[in-house]
């Protein structure tokens, strides 16, 4: 007789959306627990500016790697693809079902689909001059850069993200082909079935949405919290909307005004991204955030059909 895989439920879409609302609904309606995918609220100092689960919502649903790092350690998508295969390995054997809950689309497809293995490795020297150039010219010099060398990766890779953009460029120049053609597109296979449910809403709602979660944050003490980390600004971690803009405000480049005004500005052209990205996928049956009976009517027609 054929063992039945487990199903991991897996919650996408862009920033403010409200995956976490839905993934703790769905947590309680399925009596499973939630893996977070989101790629900033793994780290412990970082909390009003990740939007990171309240403490009422975390005891409502039981989640995993929120609050399990310092922005003191180096962490990327690759460690998250080990981490939780290893956490789902142990968690399979008591439930049957799990929820992904996150909007970084490099970490969601790192546990669904795997990474690729025919991405050259680092070449010391082109990472030295690239790097050189940041220094010189900033950070728009390597998003142009991206954009003559990969346009296809440069309107879906998130601009701000400067290891990202390092890293893209340099296995153009190290392969002489755009990352996104040498990138293997065969998904890994993983020992459970995915039900992939995507988020999205009217743009103008979703954006007054945005507007209204940063005047939310500011007033919950988010310059105190960007403050009590600006020794780490140059850590990966922080180099993320919310957190970059006001150390320009700290620093004396902006005023708080300007700097509010910015975060508001790239958090919805983060949401164009994040929707970018998750679109590619046809996998993804899309809903809106009010459509709850609808996605549990669905997520229970997949698990049938899986056997659950």
């Amino acid at each position: 007789m054929e063992v039945q895989k487990p199903t991991l439920i897996s919650i996408v879409g862009p920033t403010a959306v409200g995956k976490t609302t839905m993934a703790i609904e769905l947590a309680k309606e399925f009596k499973t627990e939630i893996i977070s995918a989101d790629s900033r609220q793994f780290y412990i100092e970082l909390n009003i500016g990740t939007a990171k689960p309240s403490k009422s919502e975390l005891e409502t649903a039981k989640h995993h790697f929120v609050n399990t790092l310092s922005i003191t350690t180096d962490y990327n998508a690759s460690d998250f693809e080990k981490d939780a295969l290893a956490f789902l390995n142990d968690y399979f054997k008591q439930k049957k079902t799990a929820i992904l809950c996150g909007g970084s689309g490099m970490y969601v497809d790192a546990l669904l689909k795997g990474f690729d293995s025919g991405v050259p490795t680092a070449d010391e020297d082109i990472r030295a001059n690239l790097n050189e150039k940041f220094a010189s010219n900033g950070i728009e010099s390597l998003q142009e850069q991206l954009k003559e060398l990969d346009p296809a990766l440069y309107n879906t890779i998130d601009l701000q993200n400067t290891k990202r953009l390092l890293r893209a460029i340099e296995v153009c120049l190290i392969t002489g082909k755009p990352f996104s053609e040498i990138r293997k597109n065969d998904p890994k296979i993983r020992p459970f079935n995915v039900v992939k449910i995507g988020l999205d809403q009217d743009r103008d709602q979703l954006y007054n949405k945005i507007n209204h979660r940063v005047d939310l944050m500011v007033k919950a003490g988010l310059v105190e919290e960007v403050e009590s980390v600006l020794k780490y600004k140059e850590k990966n971690a922080l180099k993320t909307v919310g957190y970059k803009e006001l150390f320009s405000y700290l620093e004396g480049q902006k005023s708080l005004t300007e700097a509010i005004e910015k975060i508001k500005v790239n958090s919805r052209r983060y949401a164009k991204r994040q929707l970018t990205w998750f679109k590619k996928d046809k996998e993804i049956e899309w809903f809106t955030p009010d459509q709850k009976a609808q996605i549990i009517e669905y997520i229970r027609r997949r698990l049938n059909a899986n056997g659950q």
